[in-house]
């Protein structure tokens, strides 16, 4: 049932996700759902930590990478693979929540702000952490080159919720990918 809330949220979003949509999806009645999980906004955070350890686990491969341009590459195109699934709503439910959310659900706002900052520190991290040839060229700002990463990606969930194809988000990412920043010879 926690991976019906997890869908119904990531095709609508936190806002467009009534409590029947979600008590039809789940196939239990609205008090049930609050009984069982608390209010709306406690069922979606646990959906979203369900997409997060799923779905939306494209990071990990990533930062195991041993080189930064590797890990640009893995992140792509595992986010393209996420966001445009054939047994899955295209678009990422973090991204799709967050474009729509109302001025009285700030701390769902500020929940999902909280996990793509996460995001962007990891990478940061991880690319500081290259050295040499394995790591970005010198003047390359980790933070800044992080933050494109995760832009690039939130850019392709957002194609591909509007039904741009998966092959053209993968040319997507093979195209920021020849863009990435290589030490002069």
């Amino acid at each position: 049932m926690l991976h019906a809330a997890m869908l119904t949220f990531w095709e609508r979003g936190y806002e467009g996700a009534a409590m029947s949509d979600l008590s039809a999806a789940m196939g239990m009645s609205a008090p049930s759902i609050y009984a069982a999980f608390g209010d709306k906004e406690a069922l979606f955070r646990r959906a979203v930590e369900r997409y997060m350890a799923g779905p939306g686990d494209y990071l990990r491969a990533a930062l195991d990478q041993p080189t930064a341009e590797g890990l640009a590459r893995t992140f792509l195109h595992c986010a393209v693979e996420a966001v445009a699934g054939d047994r899955t709503p295209h678009g990422c439910l973090v991204v799709q929540s967050a474009l729509a959310v109302h001025p009285r659900s700030a701390s769902v706002r500020g929940y999902l702000a909280g996990l793509r900052e996460d995001g962007v520190r990891a990478l940061s991290r991880r690319l500081a952490s290259f050295s040499g040839a394995d790591g970005p060229p010198p003047g390359c700002d980790s933070p800044t080159l992080a933050r494109l990463l995760v832009t690039v990606a939130q850019g392709l969930a957002v194609q591909a919720a509007s039904g741009v194809p998966r092959e053209t988000l993968h040319a997507i990412a093979d195209q920021m990918i020849t863009c990435w920043p290589r030490r002069a010879h």
